[in-house]
């Protein structure tokens, strides 16, 4: 069985920040928020994490054994470093969805993320004790994207197809299974995974081909932190690569079909 354990980074009544005294730059706003999600990427991957930039003012998290104490230096780093602070939820379940559920509740009990009151809220659960088959990681990327899109389209056309192959899969994963993607550059996606049999994989990238008529190929990871099963992801990606095949397990083995 998965344990996962999601942090949420909110940004703290950013919306009207973004706004007053009069609207701010627009490349200023992107900067500033490209930095923050680097520093929370930096911060949690330094502790075997991993985070995902979401919208920006929201970022989603895999924590396993970083403690409570971790996420208030991070929360104080911020506030020291930046004009503008962040609430963090942190919640743990066998199904990632649940757990991010859970984390958001845990900020929204406290007030709007627009009301300006609401600062720097720090609540959770913190899985300190790992194991092995904690954490489930699929890494999917299209199969020869440069051949049939980057050498063949321009940018823009390229990047839709890709985003349409990253929305099909997004929600399959998350309707069927409780599943959390993200779409982190290139032609990768990245999957939060609770327990899953490695057909349940093969049937995602045959739903993708049928929806947006994209092929994909996905290595599957386990480990105790984000950081060894998505290792584990990726070497096991690579045995798709080599092999030609659609999916490869690799790390503790997946539950049985």
């Amino acid at each position: 069985m998965t344990t996962t354990q999601v942090t949420l980074v909110q940004i703290d009544n950013y919306g009207p920040w973004t706004v007053t005294p009069e609207p701010r730059r627009e490349m200023d706003l992107q900067t500033l928020q490209s930095r923050l999600f680097a520093n929370v990427a930096e911060f949690f991957g330094h502790r075997d994490g991993y985070a995902f930039s979401t919208r920006f003012d929201n970022m989603i998290a895999v924590t396993n054994g970083v403690d409570g104490d971790a996420h208030a230096t991070l929360q104080e780093s911020i506030g020291n470093r930046y004009p503008v602070t962040v609430s963090i939820g942190t919640a743990v379940s066998d199904r990632p969805v649940e757990a991010l559920e859970a984390a958001n509740e845990r900020l929204q009990r406290e007030g709007s993320a627009q009301d300006e009151s609401r600062t720097e809220v720090l609540a959770g659960e913190y899985l300190t004790r790992t194991t092995p088959s904690d954490v489930q990681i699929a890494h999917f990327d299209v199969v020869n994207a440069t051949g049939k899109y980057t050498d063949q389209l321009n940018e823009f056309d390229t990047f839709t197809q890709i985003q349409q192959a990253y929305g099909s899969l997004m929600r399959h994963l998350r309707e069927r299974h409780d599943a959390l993607s993200f779409f982190v550059g290139g032609d990768n996606i990245v999957a939060i995974c609770p327990d899953l049999a490695e057909s349940t994989f093969g049937e995602a990238v045959e739903h993708v081909i049928a929806d947006v008529d994209v092929q994909l190929q996905v290595g599957v990871g386990r480990g105790a932190s984000a950081h060894e099963a998505g290792f584990a992801a990726k070497h096991a990606l690579e045995d798709c690569r080599h092999a030609g095949t659609a999916v490869e397990l690799s790390g503790a083995p997946a539950v049985s079909d």
